[in-house]
């Protein structure tokens, strides 16, 4: 989706103040792109904003992967769920939360960015309270179980929100940096609840397992951080919910040729990243999954800002296009590794695979403006018409790309239903990176195309 923001371009000297409404936090007047109103006033109450979003989607990412680490404890806390279960488990928040994107991105210029940092924050009570009964009730049937973990996809909407809402609040010049800090920050949870010192330390804590400290755990911190953004942050009056734009970039061609590659970076992370623990426990039974499953998301987390870097200097269609490489490499390997029976080998190559990832997501988004700017034609209008569209487009490519976190647990569970290995779901993926490449080289890197003139 888009907002639209009213300013003055950059280039302009005219200052502007931050003026507010008399209720609600409300800036009525907004210009980043004002050198001395953004030097002056514009910085710190973006700063701000920014802290405040980051710990809410940071909480956000942790409630949507709560159930990849509290899948593996099921059985040995009074339920007898199958493999396939517990991986439908995993999937199902990922579902939700891709389909929960998009209007969670229209819900910022609907309702204010504040406002619905506060509610989406709050919402996250619903998957965390849910948890702590259903664990404590093995009785209860699969659907309700399944229906529970659902609401976990609450966390996954909250990315979209909140990437929307600070792109809003930074200067062209510095919303790379912001919006990395912003996604880095979230992604990290899914490493955090993984961790062994987190979820796993405290269901353990006196001894014995007791899940449904799990989901109560988050409980105050979620509400620290809905008290946190009702006190610190702001909603931006300039900002709208623009749904023509959105219709406009819904019909661009490449909107859905970099949903596609999408689904592979960004889906894959997500994916991968939800089914770990439940891959470790089931091709390697005498492996702990909490001692090694969070260096995954934690390596493709912290390799995600340094592929945006990278494609700045060499373009994200190339990175993009290396990435899909050492995927199709890494999951290549981790092949080898289940043939020969070798954990530390098959840890290794995930952990390549994440990195891959984590670099694709920072490439793949750095690509999405460089193509619009490069169709927009000539003239200041067009070029902002293409940053519209751009942004539009982003709330629909990182939608349908998180579905890519339901469709990856789910072909390992299929494979393991009829091969009872995972191994043919690694040599489908390896196919799907291969197609994906040469989507990527057709696209952006193909001689003479316009795309690889432009270096997108």
């Amino acid at each position: 989706m888009a907002l639209s923001t009213a300013g003055t371009e950059p280039g302009t000297t005219t200052t502007t103040s931050a003026r507010r409404r008399r209720t609600g936090r409300w800036i009525d007047q907004w210009d980043p792109e004002d050198s001395e109103f953004w030097e002056s006033e514009g910085r710190p109450i973006a700063r701000r904003n920014l802290i405040i979003s980051i710990v809410v989607e940071h909480l956000g990412f942790t409630v949507w992967m709560l159930w990849s680490i509290v899948a593996v404890n099921l059985n040995n806390a009074g339920f007898s769920l199958t493999n396939s279960q517990l991986l439908w488990l995993v999937a199902m928040p990922s579902l939700v939360g891709a389909a929960l994107r998009l209007p969670y991105t229209f819900a910022v210029g609907l309702f204010g960015g504040r406002n619905w940092t506060i509610v989406s924050g709050l919402l996250l009570l619903i998957p965390s309270v849910g948890l702590a009964w259903a664990v404590a009730n093995p009785q209860i049937p699969f659907w309700m179980l399944l229906a529970i973990a659902s609401t976990a996809g609450f966390g996954g909407g909250n990315f979209a929100s909140s990437m929307t809402n600070i792109s809003y609040f930074y200067p062209d010049r510095e919303k790379g940096w912001a919006l990395g800090l912003n996604a880095a920050g979230g992604n990290i949870g899914v490493a955090v609840v993984q961790a062994p010192f987190v979820v796993t330390a405290v269901i353990t804590a006196g001894g014995g397992l007791v899940l449904w400290r799990a989901g109560l755990m988050w409980v105050p911190l979620i509400l620290i951080a809905a008290f946190l953004a009702w006190k610190m942050m702001d909603n931006l009056g300039t900002a709208e919910a623009d749904f023509a734009t959105s219709a406009a970039a819904a019909k661009r061609k490449h909107t859905w040729v970099m949903s596609f590659l999408y689904i592979g970076t960004f889906g894959s992370f997500m994916g991968y990243a939800a089914a770990f623990p439940m891959l470790i426990k089931m091709e390697f039974p005498d492996v702990n999954p909490a001692s090694y499953a969070f260096l995954g998301a934690l390596v493709g987390s912290l390799a995600r800002p340094f592929g945006g870097k990278w494609a700045d200097r060499v373009g994200g269609a190339r990175v993009t296009a290396l990435s899909f490489v050492v995927m199709g490499g890494g999951v290549g390997f981790a092949v080898l590794a289940l043939r020969a029976e070798s954990f530390v080998f098959f840890l290794a190559s995930f952990l390549l695979l994440f990195v891959a990832t984590g670099v694709s997501n920072g490439s793949t988004y750095r690509m999405i403006p460089s193509i619009f700017r490069v169709t927009a034609g000539e003239g200041d209008e067009a070029q902002l018409r293409s940053k519209r569209e751009a942004a539009a487009a982003i709330g629909i490519i990182s939608a349908l790309g998180a579905f890519g976190g339901f469709f990856v647990p789910r072909i390992y569970s299929m494979a393991a239903d009829r091969a009872g290995t995972i191994e043919p779901a690694m040599l489908i993926y390896i196919g799907v990176y291969a197609v994906m490449l040469a989507v990527t080289w057709f696209f952006y890197l193909r001689p003479g195309a316009e795309m690889t003139k432009a270096r997108v």
